[in-house]
């Protein structure tokens, strides 16, 4: 059963939702890194932020269509930022054995691993998405254009702060500014996605 929402009430309610939940499970990985460099402790907390963000973005879709199913969503999202913060521990604790690798060879491995991470969430997302919506395919390339977008805002604004000797406090500070203004632009994008397919629809 769909509900009718005006365009602009659909967006605001997903911007206010999506860029609290990332903000939030944000903090986890953003607090275990400060914590610990364990891959597995970051990709389970990469599972953790999928979960929040999932349950957010579950609270509007339901509004809009009550058939999609809460559970799905939040599972296949959680499953999928795991996913991605797996391919990204991979690649930074790989990064002296692709050191010694010609650029020839690195750039193909680094354009797989991105693409892997940009399309892991969308691609999980439509797979819910698909059976409620005839152009839910959309939704794969909003999310790599929001998440490419997100990231490099994240590291515009995180990696110039970061400095050696830093306290935890205040790496886990700066992370957290730089996942705020992530999950700001990462909703702002697909929420004028979700829009645009509601609409086609």
């Amino acid at each position: 059963m769909r509900t009718e929402l005006a365009a602009r009430d659909l967006w605001q309610s997903w911007f206010r939702w999506t860029t609290a939940g990332e903000f939030a499970g944000f903090l986890t990985p953003a607090l275990a890194g400060a914590l610990s460099s364990s891959p597995q402790l970051l990709v389970l907390a990469g599972v953790v932020e999928g979960a929040v963000l999932g349950a957010a973005q579950a609270v509007v879709l339901r509004r809009v269509d009550r058939t999609i199913p809460a559970r799905g969503w939040i599972g296949a999202t959680a499953l999928a930022a795991g996913f991605a913060w797996a391919i990204a521990m991979l690649a930074v604790h790989s990064g002296d054995r692709l050191n010694t690798l010609p650029l020839a060879v690195v750039l193909p491995i680094a354009a797989v691993a991105g693409t892997g991470v940009l399309l892991s969430l969308g691609t999980a997302q439509w797979f819910i998405l698909r059976n409620h919506f005839p152009n839910a395919h959309l939704w794969i390339w909003a999310n790599t254009l929001a998440w490419g977008a997100g990231l490099l805002v994240f590291t515009a604004v995180a990696t110039p702060l970061w400095q050696p000797g830093q306290s935890t406090e205040l790496i886990a500070l700066i992370g957290a500014l730089g996942g705020l203004l992530m999950a700001a632009t990462m909703a702002a994008i697909t929420g004028s996605a979700l829009t645009r397919l509601l609409r086609r629809a």
